[in-house]
């Protein structure tokens, strides 16, 4: 559901280079932090750097401490802090290549059936939250009873998870990762005073709250969750909410940067709250070392894709996208591969079972074929790419989106 929310998050970290030492030292040390990716984790080699970006579908804040009742109100996400529990609904593998070039981000589809680690066959999504619940029953039969201490260990259980799903799916390393809840989202839209979208058509949805017209427009912390969210009346039901949750980080990224949001210094407080509010990150990041690299993200040189899925099925009764692991995992190795380095010659196993390889694009975007569905969107171009022909409203610099 967040699935853009930490992606904004991370560049939002990006400015404190420019508010100097103080604004840094005052994040680093309130920030939330995790030991979840272990020092023997793999590691990304010759500069680059993999960040997974993780927002997470509770209704709880990030000491799993229920969220006042104004505020669920807000969310338009249901009455009760229990809903929701512990499912990674958004999951990014942001690149950054060597020298702080142009970053990719990779949306891996919520719904995705793959191995979870000791759980078999499950969606991508329910590693973080099967694990946390392990981890909470093995610590309760020991005799734990302490809230916080089963919520921080089930909470690392579940981090660590989540990590290496998404690390054996995807084929490679995961260098550090940041994790951000529902209401994390909403808190960020305000601090940025609205973050302006375009629709092609009028939407209406009761179970996100969506109700907006077609064309461009600026959307509040609720009104932009109630986009994010939106999945019911959508052509491609889920894809299509990925494709929002892309388009929405576009626009906010682009409004970092066009707005002089690192220049004006309440605008930045107000970020970095939402920062020590919301957002957990791997201990021992080196935040100044990323932002010499990665300065160029808050410009808007970031290419979200969605991974491609296969087609639908049912898994114990619940409706899930079937994929094709090696498939994917060339295609993140290609896209991630150093400027420079050659291409590695095709296999039978990138074309789909009875196919043919799905085109390239002469900018390397890999677009549908008939068996699979990816989409790209350009941070701060303005333009969104889905494999279809169909003219889209001008966004004004903005992604169009259904």
């Amino acid at each position: 559901m967040l699935r853009r929310l930490a992606l904004c998050v991370a560049v939002l970290l990006l400015g404190t280079a420019g508010a100097g030492w103080y604004l840094y030292r005052d994040l680093a040390a309130r920030i939330g932090s995790s030991r979840a990716l272990g020092d023997g984790a793999p590691r990304s080699s010759g500069g680059a750097v993999n960040i997974l970006l993780m927002g997470l579908d509770s209704r709880k804040d990030r000491n799993g401490n229920d969220l006042p009742k104004d505020v669920l109100e807000k969310l338009h996400a249901g009455a009760s802090s229990d809903i929701g529990g512990y499912n990674t609904n958004t999951l990014i593998l942001l690149h950054v290549p060597a020298g702080g070039g142009r970053a990719t981000a990779f949306s891996v589809p919520r719904d995705d059936l793959v191995d979870i680690p000791g759980h078999g066959k499950d969606k991508i999504k329910k590693a973080y939250g099967l694990a946390k619940a392990e981890a909470e029953e093995r610590l309760a039969r020991q005799g734990v009873t302490d809230h916080d201490r089963l919520e921080h260990e089930g909470r690392e259980a579940g981090r660590r998870a989540q990590i290496a799903t998404v690390r054996d799916f995807l084929g490679v390393p995961v260098d550090h990762f940041a994790e951000v809840n529902l209401v994390g989202f909403l808190h960020l839209a305000d601090a940025l005073d609205g973050v302006p979208v375009c629709l092609k058509h009028a939407v209406e949805d009761r179970y996100s709250g969506a109700d907006f017209p077609a064309g461009r427009q600026t959307l509040d912390g609720p009104q932009s969750l109630a986009f994010v969210r939106q999945r019911h009346g959508l052509p491609a039901g889920d894809l299509d909410r990925t494709r929002r949750q892309q388009a929405f980080l576009a626009s906010a990224t682009h409004k970092l940067n066009s707005a002089g949001t690192f220049a004006d210094p309440l605008r930045l407080l107000k970020l970095t709250e939402v920062a020590k509010q919301d957002l957990v990150i791997d201990e021992g990041w080196d935040l100044p070392a990323f932002l010499r690299q990665a300065k160029n993200l808050s410009g808007g040189n970031v290419r979200f894709t969605t991974l491609p899925v296969e087609g639908f099925a049912k898994h114990h009764g619940e409706d899930v996208n079937r994929v094709d692991p090696d498939k994917i995992r060339r295609l993140v190795a290609r896209e991630t591969r150093p400027e420079g380095a050659g291409s590695a010659a095709p296999t039978s196993g990138d074309a789909p079972e009875g196919g043919s390889a799905a085109p390239r694009s002469p900018g390397g975007t890999l677009q549908p074929s008939p068996s699979s569905s990816s989409s790209t969107v350009e941070s701060g171009s303005g333009a969104e790419r889905s494999g279809q022909t169909a003219p889209m409203m001008d966004g004004g610099g903005i992604p169009c989106v259904d």
